[in-house]
């Protein structure tokens, strides 16, 4: 009996490393195949065009091309399950934004996914900042004006929320100066800002990714951007912050892969990163598309920062009293 005991162990064991030498083999070999980046939000919107920079770069410097799947929808909850489910071996990698990993857990009763438990954090790949927009049909030229304005005129107000980022910064702006205005629900953003050019909505909290080239025109007023501080992006545009003290609310964008994905593979993506983001070409691209680079230094160091962000967007959420739905 103990002898057959010691067999089935030393069979079990063995089996385990033959596994992990086989996952060790596969690892080192990475990537030897096509990469699948997927996006949770529409083609055209600030994520999509940083993805698709970052794919054409990563895939000629990885040596392997990297195809980016869109799959938007309840605000990022499609593509998060998706990853999530998929198999761990880095070729199904997710660039998400604090959407799906920092406001969902807060803003949605039955989520069905751990941002935390059902990923890898790979690498964070830096802000996609958002700005306060407004239909130039609006007597409003600055954040002040528009806050007199929705006081004295309590109904006239309605702006867009395509994702997150947009209901919070408009629900924390409302909050902070005690006014009101209807959320119009928006499956992307570009159909969000089509509707502000029309004057279905009046207010539009947008990334700069899918609304720079729009706010170059007269077709929307800039009155501010999200950030704590203004951005290099939005030349002589203020931030909140100078109107409404302490308003700070960021967007981030990284990569993830589904939980317990090789250790190595994680590294290597975010190594090949660190190459990518640090060349100027790449720079430039991203800022035309509306985005500043500031990419971590290691998967390690992005945990740790998905983690803060996640209680940051909690209590974002309960000061600005949003309920989850």
């Amino acid at each position: 009996m103990h002898v057959a005991i010691r067999g089935l162990i030393a069979g079990a064991l063995a089996s385990l490393v033959v596994c992990a030498a086989a996952q060790t083999g596969q690892s080192a070999d990475y990537p030897n195949t096509n990469i699948t980046l997927v996006v949770p939000f529409a083609a055209g919107s600030g994520t999509d065009g940083v993805a698709r920079v970052v794919a054409e770069r990563l895939g000629t410097h990885l040596g392997q091309t990297i195809i980016v799947d869109n799959k938007p929808g309840a605000s990022a909850q499609i593509a998060a399950q998706f990853v999530a489910r998929a198999k761990p071996d880095g070729y199904t990698l997710f660039m998400t934004t604090n959407t799906s990993h920092s406001a969902n857990p807060w803003l949605v009763k039955a989520l069905k996914y751990d941002p935390i438990k059902d990923f890898t954090p790979v690498a964070r790949v830096g802000v996609l900042p958002f700005a306060l927009l407004v239909n130039p049909s609006l007597p409003v030229k600055s954040v002040q004006e528009l806050i007199d304005f929705a006081k004295a005129n309590p109904t006239a107000l309605a702006y867009g929320t395509p994702n997150s980022t947009s209901l919070v910064t408009s629900e924390t702006l409302k909050h902070a100066s005690q006014i009101e205005m209807v959320s119009v629900p928006y499956k992307s953003s570009p159909q969000a800002l089509t509707d502000l050019m029309g004057n279905q909505i009046q207010v539009y909290v947008a990334d700069l990714g899918s609304s720079m080239g729009t706010m170059k025109t007269d077709k929307v007023r800039t009155l501010g951007v999200t950030t704590a501080k203004t951005t290099p992006l939005l030349p002589g545009v203020p931030a909140i912050g100078e109107t409404i003290a302490g308003f700070d609310v960021t967007s981030w964008n990284g990569i993830f892969g589904p939980a317990n994905m090789p250790p190595e593979v994680a590294e290597k993506i975010n190594d090949a990163l660190q190459v990518v983001l640090a060349d100027p070409v790449t720079q430039e691209q991203l800022a035309q598309a509306g985005f500043e680079v500031w990419p971590s230094a290691n998967p390690q160091e992005f945990a740790g920062y998905v983690k803060e962000q996640l209680a940051l967007w909690g209590q974002l959420v309960n000061d600005a009293g949003i309920e989850a739905q």
